[in-house]
């Protein structure tokens, strides 16, 4: 059912300010900008995922919305949005499996730079039974084209979306049974007290991670942070160092082979990961 993850929300208080920051951070341009119904977008596009700013841009119902959800919870992450080729078997689907879907309804967007439309159909799950994240499913006319490269070394993929729960159980079986995301590795480290689930769909990986020293709780979900691929990370840093942002150092990752460092500021409150992985691309 699901083909891919199209792309993920950030909302942003000054759509300027954030592109300039994932400009930095990706050394890309946006592909896309756009504004409609009180609210204005940007898209970064990269080999697997678009990333889309969002923030309030005059009067409108969609910029009323962006302010109320700004004002509730502060800039960050907001929703995810997965690909599906067959819109309506999609919505079949979750209707039969209780995510209580909404009507498929149509979108489209004009590029504010080229005067290009693009269109698609989407629909949006339920926050009840997707457990307070917000998922939405598309079906687009056409693809999303990738940002040009402004810096390198440039981001090159999404490695991973983390999601943190309080019920690892309850996220895996919505994410895997439910959605039909393949489980690749369940693994809880005892020293660091957290359960994480690897998901593994056709070009993306999903994190679930789980503070067992919480116990088990029936609270929300959280999209939680990104990682994102660089071919050279020790390039990466340096390119980023010197474009003042705080970094950590480069460490070792999780995964034998990987190298990672932590992006401290300029993510619009989006706990962010670079990573170069190793040899072999399976976790």
């Amino acid at each position: 059912m699901i083909s891919g993850l199209d792309h993920i929300v950030v909302l942003v208080r000054d759509l300027d300010a954030g592109v300039a920051n994932y400009t930095t951070l990706f050394g890309r341009e946006p592909s896309w900008r756009a504004q409609s119904n009180g609210s204005a977008s940007a898209m970064f596009t990269l080999g697997n995922v678009s990333l889309e700013l969002l923030s309030p841009a005059g009067d409108g119902a969609a910029g009323d919305s962006v302010r109320a959800a700004l004002e509730k919870d502060g800039e960050g992450l907001a929703s995810i949005a997965f690909a599906v080729s067959d819109i309506e078997a999609a919505h079949r689907r979750l209707a039969r499996l209780g995510l209580q879907p909404d009507d498929v309804a149509d979108g489209e967007s004009r590029d504010t730079a080229s005067g290009r439309a693009m269109a698609w159909k989407r629909f949006r799950a339920s926050k009840e039974t997707t457990h307070g994240v917000r998922l939405f499913f598309i079906q687009r006319n056409e693809p999303l084209h990738k940002s040009n490269e402004v810096a390198a070394p440039s981001a090159e993929l999404l490695d991973s979306l983390v999601i943190s729960t309080p019920d690892s159980d309850r996220a895996a079986a919505l994410y895997s049974a439910r959605l039909g995301i393949p489980m690749a590795l369940d693994r809880t480290i005892e020293a660091l007290g957290t359960r994480f689930i690897f998901l593994k769909g056709a070009d993306f990986v999903i994190e679930i991670i789980h503070s067992l020293k919480q116990g088990k709780g029936d609270g929300p979900d959280k999209v939680w942070g990104l990682s994102w691929r660089v071919a050279d990370i020790d390039a990466a840093h340096a390119r980023l160092q010197k474009a003042e942002l705080d970094l950590s150092v480069i460490r070792e990752g999780r995964k034998p082979g990987t190298r990672v460092f932590t992006v401290k500021n300029r993510t619009c409150n989006v706990p962010t990961l670079l990573i170069q992985q190793g040899t072999s691309p399976d976790r």
